[in-house]
């Protein structure tokens, strides 16, 4: 005859099963795939003492359960964290595996970290979002009237994001309103005569903006097997990518732009100091945006090298697809490696900021807007554009799993 749980059985699993959707939910704000997700919140369970912890986790909430057949939790996801907070969502869960947190007070810890906001004043913040365009220029298109404009893109794609938390409409058409106010920028000095190659141009004001982790976040699950998660974070993703062609058409018909100006040309005017000093300018402006804390900023911009250091050895050994491949496993594999050695540092806050270098959704932006001038064909844009998507998702997954592989042999000793 089976024993009927006591009541302070019931209280301690319904402490676990709260916080393991509140500790879901804040991962998936982070941007961690589900698979992930799934995986890390049973390691979570078993430790607490519930081996059989069933979770479904989707893009937007989650269901957990302690025992098949049992009560279930359902919890929805809270908006996207920055990464200082996901930095501590991720120490959190640590201290929770360690013992040094009890359900409850982790619970507590969780629901002060989405209300903390970054700490720099927001003239600083402000001033990241240009210097972060002109460290993607200087990789992307390193010319000196390009990278000029590319600030002054920046300042004004910060501008409508501010005006976007304000007002609603603003934030529903951000995208294309966005894509359309740069363009009209770029395009018109183009036109002038000011500048050359102005479609790689529009690219660096807009990067922070373009769905280029959320695309290859759905193509990872998908290939995970998570089909319902991939299928809708790859057509929202998708569906953004859109948006942002369609401001970039509305401008180029409005200025009557010829075809031959939406060529993709990169202009190279500073040389070989341009890389380097744009890896300096995005890790730093990122670190600022974000809130990163000062012990991981120094992480945060190794990883972004070992990124960009494979992506360009894949690119001159093969083509943009193998560049993303290898440069996602690189940018995987060194912030699992990191994490391993320094638990207390969270490796999507160090990985994420590789996603603005690879600039996934970028390619996409492009090739659709060649597309529509008639200069590529569909078939061409289409299988150039998921190749590469297909790519920097296959290298996430084989870095994540080597990480894991690696897991008992580099591993810190616990404290």
């Amino acid at each position: 005859m089976l024993t009927p749980p006591s009541p302070s059985d019931d209280v301690e699993a319904t402490r676990t099963r709260a916080l393991l959707a509140q500790l879901g939910t804040a991962m998936i704000a982070t941007g961690q795939p589900v698979q992930e997700i799934e995986e890390e919140l049973t390691e979570v369970g078993v430790h607490l003492g519930y081996p059989d912890v069933q979770t479904a986790v989707g893009p937007t909430g989650l269901v957990v359960t302690l025992t098949e057949g049992g009560p279930a939790t359902q919890r929805s996801a809270p908006p996207g964290l920055r990464l200082h907070q996901s930095a501590s969502v991720r120490r959190i869960r640590y201290q929770v595996l360690r013992g040094d947190l009890s359900p409850d007070a982790a619970r507590e810890q969780l629901t002060e970290v989405a209300r903390r906001p970054v700490r720099h004043p927001l003239w600083m913040v402000a001033l990241a979002w240009p210097v972060l365009a002109v460290g993607i220029a200087l990789i992307l298109q390193p010319g000196w009237a390009n990278i000029a404009m590319a600030a002054v893109g920046a300042v004004i794609v910060f501008g409508l994001v501010q005006l976007a938390e304000r007002h609603q409409v603003v934030k529903a058409l951000l995208p294309t309103l966005a894509a359309f106010v740069v363009s009209l920028l770029v395009f018109g000095a183009a036109s002038a005569g000011l500048l050359e190659g102005p479609l790689r141009t529009v690219l660096p004001p807009l990067a922070v903006l373009l769905p280029g982790a959320l695309v290859v976040n759905g193509m990872s699950e998908l290939a995970a097997g998570h089909m319902q998660a991939g299928s809708a974070r790859l057509t929202y993703g998708l569906v953004q990518l859109g948006l942002f062609a369609v401001g970039l058409l509305m401008a180029t018909g409005l200025l009557r732009v010829p075809s031959s100006m939406l060529a993709n040309l990169r202009v190279d005017e500073v040389g070989w100091v341009g890389a380097p000093v744009g890896l300096l300018l995005i890790g730093s402006s990122i670190c600022l945006m974000e809130g990163v804390p000062l012990r991981m900023q120094g992480w945060v911009l190794l990883v972004l090298s070992l990124a960009f250091g494979a992506q360009v050895a894949g690119q001159q050994l093969g083509s943009i697809a193998l560049g993303g491949f290898l440069g996602a496993i690189a940018a995987s594999l060194g912030a699992s490696v990191v994490e391993l050695r320094r638990p207390q540092l969270a490796r999507l806050v160090l990985f994420l900021p590789a996603f603005w270098l690879l600039v996934p959704g970028s390619l996409g932006l492009v090739g659709v807007t060649e597309l529509a001038a008639g200069r590529e064909s569909v078939t061409d844009v289409a299988l150039g554009v998921m190749g590469v998507v297909i790519a920097i998702s296959l290298g996430l997954l084989v870095g994540s799993a080597l990480g894991r592989s690696l897991r008992g042999w580099l591993a810190a000793p616990p404290a």
